[in-house]
């Protein structure tokens, strides 16, 4: 009972355990969660490494022990746009986002209720996205402008936060499952955006003017579920998997005349499905294969050609895909003390030529991740763990929006590309 008691009293403690976007990755999903994952690549779903179940798989915390673990990434993406090859020449020109990094905060807490019960919470940064555009030398027509013809800095900041206290089970000594309720917060707010706000010159894009850009910031929050499975087949092969439906969130009402559906933007379900095989105690290989139905959101997944105006439930959004991922790590056991990882994730480029325009915000183009990782143990009870990613850059190009609305080849072709890095390290206690 004072474990339960402890593990009750870290739920209020986790609430003011704010994280950072974790940004465009596997579409604007994290490539993994736990530095310890993301050294392998993001592969989790068939592994009990640490505290952060609620985020990979709830039914491994039953596996994970008695244990904290808490860390940070610093996530240094680099984006850029380009328009080139527009009739009004003053429409081309290159920007970057001003913005190059972000920290990215991990908690965890697992506790044993007994041999066969656990109880937890995962605190993490579900996904994000964020840019910050110069306003450059752009006209439009009037005044200078930026990429986008609005004024000012052009950019948007997404940040969704996860809190998940878990409970997990195990029906005999080879099997497991997990239930974690996932409260979510996010925010968001646009600059720059005013071409799109029905402003003069402009065609009417809005059914909503004054809720499409320079709100300040708007939050919401909502509630889902994830449910998970982790089976023991035998000394060599585990495997699990994780499934969360739609999460359901409160609207930016601040930019419903931005988002279809009158600010609408829930978090998409996905599902994963895991194998780890252990052939040696000192060797380990998972792989993760992961499905985003970025098309459970309106806002993400519908065309940015307009149909109907910004906001309304069949509006413009960012045009993103679904998304398959695979993920496949390694890790060694060199020593008692030491552990090495490496790994691979391959995500689908969520974004079309055809909407490259409203991703210039937006540029969640990666597909390849190289990672590497450690644990150290500082003794009996505690270890620190290191991970790094890189991901070549990466970049889609296609005919400006802008075509559409100032005549055929005005406006010419744009370019969106990133490329990232990020280093994290974290500390766990077992107990």
């Amino acid at each position: 009972m004072k474990r339960l008691r402890h593990a009750l009293h870290m739920l209020p403690m986790a609430t003011v355990f704010v994280a950072g976007p974790a940004l465009a990755t596997n579409g604007y999903f994290p490539h993994g969660y736990g530095i310890k994952a993301k050294g392998m690549g993001g592969a989790s779903t068939a592994l009990a490494q640490d505290s952060l179940g609620g985020a990979n798989n709830p039914a491994s915390m039953v596996w994970a022990g008695n244990r904290i673990d808490l860390g940070a990434d610093v996530f240094m993406p680099k984006r850029d746009a380009e328009r080139s090859g527009a009739g009004f020449t003053t429409l081309n020109g290159k920007v970057d986002s001003d913005k190059t990094s972000f920290v990215v905060p991990e908690f965890g807490y697992n506790t044993l209720i007994n041999s066969d019960l656990s109880l937890g919470v995962s605190v993490y940064g579900n996904g994000g996205m964020n840019t910050t555009y110069p306003q450059g030398n752009f006209n439009c027509g009037g005044p200078t402008a930026n990429m986008l013809c609005g004024g000012g800095t052009m950019g948007v900041d997404l940040m969704q936060l996860v809190i998940a206290p878990t409970v997990a089970y195990k029906l005999n000594a080879q099997h497991a499952i997990g239930l974690s309720l996932l409260l979510g917060y996010q925010q968001f707010k646009a600059t720059g955006l005013q071409s799109f706000d029905n402003a003069p010159g402009f065609p009417p894009f809005t059914g909503a003017p004054g809720s499409v850009t320079n709100n300040g910031t708007d939050s919401s929050t909502g509630v889902g579920l994830r449910l998970g499975y982790q089976g023991r087949l035998n000394d060599m092969v585990t495997l699990g998997a994780s499934y969360a439906p739609k999460m359901k969130m409160g609207k930016f009402d601040k930019y419903k005349g931005l988002f279809a559906d009158g600010g609408g933007f829930d978090i998409p379900s996905h599902y994963s499905v895991g194998v780890a095989i252990t052939p040696t105690p000192a060797l380990t290989v998972a792989l993760d294969l992961v499905r985003i139905n970025y098309s459970d959101v309106p806002a993400v997944s519908n065309p940015s050609m307009p149909v109907a105006p910004l906001g309304a439930p069949n509006g413009p959004g960012f045009g993103w895909q679904d998304i398959n991922v695979v993920k496949i790590g390694v890790a060694w056991r060199t020593s008692d003390a030491l552990t090495l990882r490496a790994g691979y994730n391959k995500g689908d480029n969520p974004v079309s030529s055809a909407d490259v325009t409203f991703n210039i915000l937006a540029p969640g183009v990666i597909t390849d991740h190289y990672t590497a990782g450690f644990t150290y143990a500082l003794g009996t009870t505690d270890d620190i763990s290191g991970a790094l990613m890189i991901a070549p850059r990466q970049t889609v190009t296609g005919s400006s929006l802008f075509n559409g609305v100032l005549g055929a080849g005005a406006a010419g072709n744009e370019t969106i590309g990133m490329k990232q890095t990020s280093i994290g390290l974290a500390w766990a206690r077992r107990f």
